[in-house]
């Protein structure tokens, strides 16, 4: 499940580092081209809110598996496309159907046993956070290697291989969902007037998230720009900074189920709020920034599982819905984040953009700090 979380996340990413082979192949423009690669964001949106919902319905292996060989459809169709608009339709399908890792975390959190579920979540988050990583970075190399339709065809064959998996290994427990399929997609805005634990988790998820994406798209134009004018090569390699992200979801997972999920966020936001401010002046040594963005991206990383953990012990018969709500709000943050950061070191500068993200990330731990028990 963990493997199947991180290929359907890293297919979002692969054709990123490719943009000018792609456009030269299309012979459309860099914008034309950027336009299709944001289809796949927008249309991760929709399956968290159409798809993730499906598995408390159905038999689990059918609809995830279903999913991923859609996403394998979705990939090879967008490896023989002969104009822009096509890939931004197939990108679009492929950004709905690689919302099958929160469905697999939705599927954990009701099979996990309540005393191993954070534990057991942040195996899965883990891969999520792995396919983030990793999706820019194969995609580039198998580009380079054998061309961006090529290395979609590679990604095509691998999610064929993970759905024949999922059908195979994923239980076919059904959930406890006893509303119907168009009522549970209507009940989900009530749940936040419902539930308060929801809206407290799912309002610092956002706020954490927007600082996330605000750093990472401020820092490839900060570095883009002189006097770094590093190549896109190197800025990319600082993404391999997430790699102690990846080690983060594990650990805090398994302190999560002993020590309760505040001490986790609370500790995982400290330490992100802090790299986040010295980060804005560490960018002239690498080996710093680089420091810096790692217990950065863990931080956050930890406070994602002790949160979502809590998402999903609301109703653990029935949680992809709340999981759903969660992650729709969670990247509303993000996408406000993206769109910040890029404009916000041309305006204010990397410090003060660094600064704003910290600010968020405090705002969002005083909001843990000022919540009561019940809606931690």
């Amino acid at each position: 499940m963990s493997l199947a979380a991180a290929l359907g996340t890293a297919t979002i990413y692969p054709l990123q580092p490719a943009i000018a082979d792609v456009a030269n192949s299309l012979d459309a423009s860099l914008t034309a081209v950027g336009v299709a690669l944001a289809c796949g964001p927008m249309g991760y949106m929709v399956g968290l809110g159409l798809l993730v919902p499906l598995v408390d319905r159905f038999p689990p292996g059918r609809v995830l598996s279903a999913q991923v060989g859609g996403l394998a459809a979705a990939l090879l169709l967008s490896a023989v496309v002969g104009n822009v608009w096509a890939l931004g339709a197939a990108i679009g399908v492929i950004g709905a159907c690689s919302a099958v890792g929160a469905g697999l975390s939705s599927v954990v959190g009701r099979l996990a046993s309540p005393h191993r579920r954070a534990a057991t979540l942040g195996i899965v988050t883990a891969g999520i956070s792995a396919g983030i990583l990793v999706g820019r970075i194969v995609g580039g190399w198998l580009a380079e290697v054998i061309g961006w339709r090529g290395m979609l065809m590679v990604f095509a064959a691998a999610c064929a291989a993970v759905a024949v998996g999922l059908l195979l290994l994923v239980p076919g427990t059904r959930g406890g969902a006893e509303r119907g399929y168009l009522a549970t997609l209507r009940s989900i805005p009530g749940l936040f007037v419902r539930y308060t634990a929801l809206r407290v988790a799912a309002t610092r998820g956002a706020l954490w998230f927007f600082a996330f994406c605000a750093l990472w798209a401020g820092l490839a134009v900060a570095l883009s720009e002189p006097p770094y004018s590093y190549s896109a090569e190197r800025i990319g390699m600082y993404a391999l900074a997430g790699l102690l992200g990846i080690l983060a979801t594990r650990v805090s997972g398994m302190y999560t189920d002993r020590v309760g999920a505040r001490r986790v966020i609370l500790v995982g936001l400290v330490i992100a709020g802090a790299a986040a401010a010295i980060v804005g002046f560490a960018l002239p040594s690498a080996a710093a920034a680089f420091a810096c963005l790692a217990l950065f991206d863990a931080g956050l990383f930890a406070a994602q599982v002790a949160n979502q953990s809590i998402i999903l012990a609301i109703d653990p018969a029935a949680p992809a819905r709340f999981n759903s709500a969660y992650m729709l709000v969670y990247f509303v943050g993000g996408s406000l984040g993206t769109a910040f950061g890029a404009t916000a070191v041309e305006r204010f500068g990397w410090p003060a953009t660094a600064a704003i993200t910290s600010a968020a990330i405090t705002i969002a731990a005083a909001i843990t700090l000022g919540a009561d028990d019940r809606s931690i």
